[in-house]
Protein backbone atom coordinates (compact mmCIF):
# COMPACT_ATOMS: atom_id res chain seq x y z
CA UNK A 1 0.00 0.00 0.00
CA UNK A 2 2.95 1.90 0.66
CA UNK A 3 2.64 5.27 -1.83
CA UNK A 4 -1.12 4.47 -3.10
CA UNK A 5 -4.47 6.40 -2.01
CA UNK A 6 -7.34 5.43 0.46
CA UNK A 7 -10.57 7.47 -0.66
CA UNK A 8 -12.53 4.13 -0.65
CA UNK A 9 -12.72 0.56 0.82
CA UNK A 10 -12.47 -0.36 -2.92
CA UNK A 11 -8.82 1.00 -2.92
CA UNK A 12 -7.63 -2.43 -0.75
CA UNK A 13 -8.03 -5.91 -1.00
CA UNK A 14 -9.36 -8.30 1.46
CA UNK A 15 -5.33 -9.39 2.58
CA UNK A 16 -4.63 -5.83 2.74
CA UNK A 17 -7.53 -4.72 4.87
CA UNK A 18 -6.67 -7.58 7.45
CA UNK A 19 -3.14 -6.61 6.90
CA UNK A 20 -4.24 -3.36 8.56
CA UNK A 21 -6.48 -4.49 11.23
CA UNK A 22 -3.70 -6.70 12.65
CA UNK A 23 -1.27 -3.34 12.25
CA UNK A 24 -3.90 -1.40 14.34
CA UNK A 25 -3.76 -4.42 16.88
CA UNK A 26 -0.15 -4.03 16.60
CA UNK A 27 0.13 -0.72 17.24
CA UNK A 28 -2.74 -0.40 19.98
CA UNK A 29 -0.97 -2.89 22.07
CA UNK A 30 2.72 -1.41 21.84
CA UNK A 31 0.86 1.76 23.03
CA UNK A 32 -0.51 -0.01 25.65
CA UNK A 33 2.87 -1.19 26.82
CA UNK A 34 4.05 2.25 26.90
CA UNK A 35 6.44 1.25 23.41
CA UNK A 36 7.50 3.91 21.62
CA UNK A 37 6.67 3.24 18.16
CA UNK A 38 8.01 6.79 15.80
CA UNK A 39 7.87 5.09 12.44
CA UNK A 40 6.59 8.38 10.73
CA UNK A 41 9.60 10.36 12.23
CA UNK A 42 10.16 13.32 9.75
CA UNK A 43 7.44 12.87 8.32
CA UNK A 44 4.31 15.34 7.63
CA UNK A 45 0.70 15.27 7.14
CA UNK A 46 -1.74 18.22 5.90
CA UNK A 47 -5.31 18.54 6.27
CA UNK A 48 -8.10 19.86 4.76
CA UNK A 49 -11.26 19.99 5.97
CA UNK A 50 -14.20 21.44 4.92
CA UNK A 51 -16.66 20.10 7.46
CA UNK A 52 -16.18 20.15 11.56
CA UNK A 53 -14.86 17.49 13.12
CA UNK A 54 -13.89 16.06 16.28
CA UNK A 55 -13.05 12.42 16.04
CA UNK A 56 -11.04 12.74 12.44
CA UNK A 57 -9.36 15.66 13.47
CA UNK A 58 -8.21 15.08 16.88
CA UNK A 59 -6.85 10.93 15.93
CA UNK A 60 -5.20 11.90 12.68
CA UNK A 61 -2.87 14.99 14.79
CA UNK A 62 -2.75 12.66 17.70
CA UNK A 63 -1.72 9.81 15.50
CA UNK A 64 0.94 11.62 13.54
CA UNK A 65 2.41 13.06 16.82
CA UNK A 66 2.27 9.50 18.19
CA UNK A 67 4.22 7.94 15.50
CA UNK A 68 6.99 11.07 15.65
CA UNK A 69 5.41 13.25 12.54
CA UNK A 70 3.85 16.14 11.94
CA UNK A 71 0.43 17.36 10.95
CA UNK A 72 -0.52 20.49 9.78
CA UNK A 73 -4.65 21.66 10.41
CA UNK A 74 -5.44 23.79 7.04
CA UNK A 75 -8.89 24.86 8.35
CA UNK A 76 -11.02 25.87 5.24
CA UNK A 77 -11.33 29.27 5.74
CA UNK A 78 -7.30 29.39 5.04
CA UNK A 79 -7.79 26.94 2.09
CA UNK A 80 -11.27 27.67 0.42
CA UNK A 81 -10.96 24.07 -1.66
CA UNK A 82 -11.68 25.23 -5.64
CA UNK A 83 -12.38 29.20 -4.57
CA UNK A 84 -9.73 31.00 -3.84
CA UNK A 85 -7.62 28.77 -6.39
CA UNK A 86 -8.31 25.69 -8.21
CA UNK A 87 -8.05 22.05 -6.43
CA UNK A 88 -4.61 21.07 -8.67
CA UNK A 89 -2.79 24.03 -7.52
CA UNK A 90 -4.11 23.24 -4.17
CA UNK A 91 -2.51 19.41 -4.45
CA UNK A 92 0.66 20.55 -6.32
CA UNK A 93 1.51 23.01 -3.73
CA UNK A 94 1.39 20.53 -0.77
CA UNK A 95 3.25 18.10 -2.33
CA UNK A 96 5.98 20.10 -2.59
CA UNK A 97 6.07 20.25 1.39
CA UNK A 98 4.19 17.34 3.00
CA UNK A 99 4.22 13.25 2.45
CA UNK A 100 0.51 12.83 2.58
CA UNK A 101 -2.80 15.03 2.62
CA UNK A 102 -5.98 13.97 4.37
CA UNK A 103 -9.17 15.96 3.09
CA UNK A 104 -12.38 15.72 4.65
CA UNK A 105 -14.62 17.13 2.34
CA UNK A 106 -18.53 17.46 1.09
CA UNK A 107 -17.82 16.15 -2.39
CA UNK A 108 -15.79 12.84 -3.55
CA UNK A 109 -14.91 14.25 -6.56
CA UNK A 110 -13.26 16.48 -4.57
CA UNK A 111 -10.92 13.59 -3.46
CA UNK A 112 -10.44 12.08 -6.83
CA UNK A 113 -9.34 15.72 -8.66
CA UNK A 114 -6.46 15.80 -5.22
CA UNK A 115 -5.67 12.53 -6.32
CA UNK A 116 -5.46 12.99 -9.72
CA UNK A 117 -3.23 16.00 -9.12
CA UNK A 118 -0.71 14.72 -7.09
CA UNK A 119 1.58 12.11 -6.46
CA UNK A 120 1.17 11.91 -2.40
CA UNK A 121 -1.33 9.62 -0.77
CA UNK A 122 -4.67 11.26 -0.76
CA UNK A 123 -6.91 9.87 2.18
CA UNK A 124 -10.42 9.79 2.41
CA UNK A 125 -10.91 11.84 6.10
CA UNK A 126 -15.30 11.76 4.83
CA UNK A 127 -17.31 12.74 2.02
CA UNK A 128 -20.82 12.17 1.02
CA UNK A 129 -20.32 9.49 -0.23
CA UNK A 130 -17.79 7.00 1.95
CA UNK A 131 -16.27 7.47 5.37
CA UNK A 132 -13.65 4.34 4.91
CA UNK A 133 -11.85 5.51 8.15
CA UNK A 134 -14.57 4.98 10.47
CA UNK A 135 -15.51 2.03 8.56
CA UNK A 136 -11.38 0.72 9.95
CA UNK A 137 -12.09 1.19 13.17
CA UNK A 138 -15.70 -0.02 13.07
CA UNK A 139 -13.94 -3.73 11.82
CA UNK A 140 -11.44 -3.69 14.37
CA UNK A 141 -13.93 -2.67 17.19
CA UNK A 142 -15.71 -5.64 16.40
CA UNK A 143 -13.02 -7.85 16.00
CA UNK A 144 -11.97 -7.00 19.53
CA UNK A 145 -15.64 -8.01 20.90
CA UNK A 146 -16.56 -11.15 18.87
CA UNK A 147 -13.16 -12.03 17.94
CA UNK A 148 -13.56 -12.69 14.26
CA UNK A 149 -15.14 -10.88 11.15
CA UNK A 150 -16.04 -13.55 9.23
CA UNK A 151 -19.59 -15.24 9.59
CA UNK A 152 -20.81 -11.88 11.69
CA UNK A 153 -23.53 -10.66 11.18
CA UNK A 154 -24.32 -7.78 11.11
CA UNK A 155 -27.42 -4.68 10.87
CA UNK A 156 -27.45 -1.53 9.82
CA UNK A 157 -30.28 0.79 10.54
CA UNK A 158 -31.15 4.18 9.27
CA UNK A 159 -29.89 6.32 6.58
CA UNK A 160 -28.32 4.78 3.42
CA UNK A 161 -25.49 7.38 3.56
CA UNK A 162 -21.85 7.35 3.83
CA UNK A 163 -20.93 5.35 6.43
CA UNK A 164 -23.32 3.02 5.45
CA UNK A 165 -21.36 2.82 2.16
CA UNK A 166 -18.34 2.11 4.15
CA UNK A 167 -19.65 -0.56 5.94
CA UNK A 168 -21.37 -2.36 3.22
CA UNK A 169 -17.85 -2.66 1.72
CA UNK A 170 -15.96 -3.38 4.71
CA UNK A 171 -18.52 -6.16 5.56
CA UNK A 172 -17.53 -7.61 1.90
CA UNK A 173 -14.19 -7.88 2.50
CA UNK A 174 -14.22 -9.50 5.51
CA UNK A 175 -16.72 -12.25 4.60
CA UNK A 176 -19.29 -10.89 6.93
CA UNK A 177 -23.17 -10.43 6.72
CA UNK A 178 -25.11 -7.40 6.40
CA UNK A 179 -28.15 -6.19 6.44
CA UNK A 180 -29.17 -3.15 5.86
CA UNK A 181 -33.08 -1.47 6.58
CA UNK A 182 -33.58 2.16 5.35
CA UNK A 183 -36.80 4.08 4.39
CA UNK A 184 -37.45 4.03 0.74
CA UNK A 185 -35.66 6.53 -1.04
CA UNK A 186 -33.00 6.53 1.26
CA UNK A 187 -30.71 3.44 0.19
CA UNK A 188 -26.89 3.41 0.05
CA UNK A 189 -25.78 4.67 -3.12
CA UNK A 190 -26.47 1.06 -5.72
CA UNK A 191 -22.66 1.77 -7.09
CA UNK A 192 -21.43 0.42 -4.34
CA UNK A 193 -23.68 -1.83 -3.11
CA UNK A 194 -22.91 -3.24 -6.66
CA UNK A 195 -19.30 -3.54 -5.80
CA UNK A 196 -20.08 -5.08 -2.49
CA UNK A 197 -22.21 -7.47 -3.94
CA UNK A 198 -19.22 -8.66 -5.83
CA UNK A 199 -16.66 -8.19 -3.20
CA UNK A 200 -19.32 -10.34 -0.65
CA UNK A 201 -19.92 -13.35 -3.19
CA UNK A 202 -16.08 -13.82 -3.27
CA UNK A 203 -15.44 -13.97 0.24
CA UNK A 204 -18.39 -15.31 2.04
CA UNK A 205 -20.38 -12.57 2.91
CA UNK A 206 -23.92 -11.89 1.81
CA UNK A 207 -25.84 -8.35 1.33
CA UNK A 208 -29.27 -7.93 1.89
CA UNK A 209 -31.34 -4.41 1.34
CA UNK A 210 -34.77 -3.87 3.11
CA UNK A 211 -36.46 -1.78 4.53
CA UNK A 212 -37.92 -3.25 8.15
CA UNK A 213 -35.75 -2.43 10.43
CA UNK A 214 -37.04 -5.58 12.91
CA UNK A 215 -36.41 -8.06 10.01
CA UNK A 216 -32.66 -6.17 9.81
CA UNK A 217 -32.17 -6.73 13.37
CA UNK A 218 -33.27 -10.17 13.87
CA UNK A 219 -30.55 -12.31 15.20
CA UNK A 220 -27.95 -9.72 14.44
CA UNK A 221 -24.42 -9.70 16.00
CA UNK A 222 -24.25 -6.36 15.29
CA UNK A 223 -26.24 -3.76 15.31
CA UNK A 224 -25.27 -0.10 14.23
CA UNK A 225 -26.99 3.19 12.99
CA UNK A 226 -26.09 6.58 12.35
CA UNK A 227 -26.85 10.19 12.37
CA UNK A 228 -30.45 10.99 10.51
CA UNK A 229 -29.55 14.63 9.68
CA UNK A 230 -25.82 14.84 8.60
CA UNK A 231 -23.63 17.57 8.20
CA UNK A 232 -24.77 20.07 4.96
CA UNK A 233 -28.75 18.22 5.66
CA UNK A 234 -29.77 20.25 7.90
CA UNK A 235 -32.68 21.84 5.89
CA UNK A 236 -33.94 18.54 5.54
CA UNK A 237 -34.28 18.11 9.11
CA UNK A 238 -38.04 17.85 9.58
CA UNK A 239 -38.85 16.01 7.02
CA UNK A 240 -36.30 13.53 8.07
CA UNK A 241 -37.26 12.95 11.44
CA UNK A 242 -40.56 11.89 9.96
CA UNK A 243 -39.59 9.67 7.61
CA UNK A 244 -37.31 7.73 10.19
CA UNK A 245 -39.48 7.93 12.57
CA UNK A 246 -39.55 3.92 12.78
CA UNK A 247 -35.88 3.72 11.96
CA UNK A 248 -35.01 4.13 15.79
CA UNK A 249 -32.80 1.77 17.63
CA UNK A 250 -34.43 1.57 20.59
CA UNK A 251 -34.28 -1.41 23.67
CA UNK A 252 -37.44 -3.08 21.73
CA UNK A 253 -35.84 -3.20 18.19
CA UNK A 254 -32.25 -4.17 19.87
CA UNK A 255 -34.46 -7.53 21.81
CA UNK A 256 -34.58 -8.56 17.82
CA UNK A 257 -30.94 -9.12 18.01
CA UNK A 258 -28.89 -11.78 19.86
CA UNK A 259 -28.46 -10.95 23.33
CA UNK A 260 -24.86 -10.53 23.59
CA UNK A 261 -25.08 -8.58 20.30
CA UNK A 262 -23.16 -4.72 20.51
CA UNK A 263 -24.70 -1.51 19.40
CA UNK A 264 -22.66 0.58 17.50
CA UNK A 265 -23.00 4.35 16.73
CA UNK A 266 -19.94 6.23 14.17
CA UNK A 267 -20.74 9.74 16.46
CA UNK A 268 -21.96 12.63 16.95
CA UNK A 269 -24.73 10.73 17.85
CA UNK A 270 -28.52 12.13 18.73
CA UNK A 271 -30.45 10.91 21.25
CA UNK A 272 -34.17 10.28 20.87
CA UNK A 273 -33.58 10.68 17.12
CA UNK A 274 -31.44 7.48 15.62
CA UNK A 275 -30.70 5.51 19.13
CA UNK A 276 -32.56 6.03 22.54
CA UNK A 277 -30.27 6.84 25.45
CA UNK A 278 -31.19 3.64 27.39
CA UNK A 279 -29.61 1.79 24.16
CA UNK A 280 -26.34 4.29 23.18
CA UNK A 281 -25.66 4.73 27.12
CA UNK A 282 -26.34 1.27 28.08
CA UNK A 283 -24.12 -1.89 28.63
CA UNK A 284 -24.40 -3.14 24.78
CA UNK A 285 -23.21 -0.03 23.61
CA UNK A 286 -19.54 0.36 22.38
CA UNK A 287 -19.32 3.75 20.51
CA UNK A 288 -16.44 5.03 22.87
CA UNK A 289 -14.26 1.91 21.71
CA UNK A 290 -14.72 2.63 18.12
CA UNK A 291 -13.94 6.38 19.11
CA UNK A 292 -10.81 5.19 20.28
CA UNK A 293 -10.14 2.70 17.69
CA UNK A 294 -10.03 5.54 15.20
CA UNK A 295 -6.61 6.42 16.32
CA UNK A 296 -5.23 3.00 16.05
CA UNK A 297 -6.41 1.99 12.47
CA UNK A 298 -5.39 5.69 10.91
CA UNK A 299 -1.96 5.20 12.51
CA UNK A 300 -1.74 1.77 11.04
CA UNK A 301 -3.13 3.23 7.86
CA UNK A 302 -0.45 6.67 7.53
CA UNK A 303 2.16 3.99 8.52
CA UNK A 304 1.14 1.80 5.71
CA UNK A 305 0.88 4.83 3.06
CA UNK A 306 3.75 7.02 3.86
CA UNK A 307 6.20 3.78 4.81
CA UNK A 308 5.16 0.86 3.82
CA UNK A 309 4.20 -2.31 5.77
CA UNK A 310 7.97 -3.26 6.67
CA UNK A 311 8.45 -0.31 8.78
CA UNK A 312 6.33 -2.16 11.65
CA UNK A 313 9.28 -4.34 11.87
CA UNK A 314 10.81 -1.40 14.26
CA UNK A 315 7.98 -2.44 17.17
CA UNK A 316 9.37 -4.95 19.75
CA UNK A 317 7.27 -7.91 19.37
Amino acid sequence: MHGRDFLTLRDVSPSELQLLLDRAAQLKAAQAQGTQHRLLKGQSLAMLFEKASLRTRTTFVLGMTQLGGTAIDLMSEHTQIGVREPIPDIARNLERWVDGLMARVFRHTVLNELADSTSIPIINGLSELEHPCQTLADLLTIREKRGELEGCHLAYIGDGFNVCNSLLLGSALTGMHINVATPAGYEPNMDVVDSARRLAKNNGGTLELGFDPVAATKNADVVYTDAWISMGLENEAKNRREVFEGYRVDTKLMAHAKPEAIFMHCLPAHRGDEVSAEVIDGNQSVIFDQAENRLHTQKALLVMLLRGDSAFCEIPT
